[in-house]
């Protein structure tokens, strides 16, 4: 039987005296799921996001990812376990303006200890691969909203997670980056790419997740598999 992925199980998490973001919710993901993860404001679906990155903690339950028991780690466990099994990309990019495309993407890749030199060909595979190696040596500010979001997610790679998280990805894009930032989501997952994404975007995550889970109220409303995720009009497929 397959290991999932993630798995959280009976998991609380309650902030100050207010209600529960997240009350008693279980769940699994398997290898080569998309996921997305639906939800108004304030219904728990980041507070979902930030205890399976290892940003927070519940009160209660255990989360369990890669095999990896998330919620018993401390601040430097957590560190290591997201620069070697999560990549994350964000809204808003996150990326450093004053570094190049390339150094950008090769972060991750120094902050663990890779060699340089093989750090230097993953980050060329990547800039390829994604369709941005004509930018490697511009800097993010010079670059469209797409473009920056496909070097947050090449920098998400560079580490060869085992899974991808993406917080809404989409949420500062036009219409067409938006499109483009979906197609290339769909292609990492058909070469097998884990990947979870929260999102207000019923378009994006009915276009390139294969599951939807929508949270209110800090639980788990419905739990829906959809259709495969189709590998054709894949626009840049996952370097691993």
């Amino acid at each position: 039987m397959t290991t999932p992925v993630i798995e959280l199980r009976g998991v609380s998490r309650r902030y100050d005296d207010g209600p529960p973001a997240l009350d008693d919710v279980s769940l699994t993901v398997q290898p080569g799921e998309a996921v997305a993860i639906l939800g108004p404001s304030g219904s728990g679906k980041s507070t979902l996001l930030n205890l399976v990155a290892g940003l927070d903690r519940p009160d209660t339950g255990t989360v369990i990812v890669d095999g990896v028991r998330v919620d018993q780690l401390g601040e430097t466990g957590s560190a290591l376990y997201r620069r070697s099994r999560i990549g994350m990309v964000f809204q808003f990019f996150n990326l450093l303006d004053d570094l190049t495309v390339t150094d950008n993407v090769a972060l991750p890749a120094r902050l663990a200890g890779m060699a340089r030199g093989e750090a230097a060909r993953r980050t060329v595979e990547l800039l390829e691969l994604l369709g941005i190696d004509r930018h490697a040596r511009a800097y993010p500010g010079r670059l469209s909203g797409g473009e920056r979001q496909r070097v947050a997610v090449a920098r998400a790679l560079m580490n060869r997670p085992t899974l991808l998280l993406a917080d809404e990805p989409t949420g500062a894009l036009d219409t067409a980056a938006g499109q483009d930032v979906s197609r290339l989501l769909t292609g990492l997952n058909a070469e097998g790419q884990t990947v979870v994404v929260v999102t207000h975007d019923l378009a994006l995550a009915r276009s390139c997740t294969n599951r939807t889970i929508r949270i209110a109220d800090g639980r788990i409303t419905e739990d829906v598999r959809t259709r495969s995720v189709a590998s054709a009009a894949v626009d840049a497929p996952a370097a691993r």
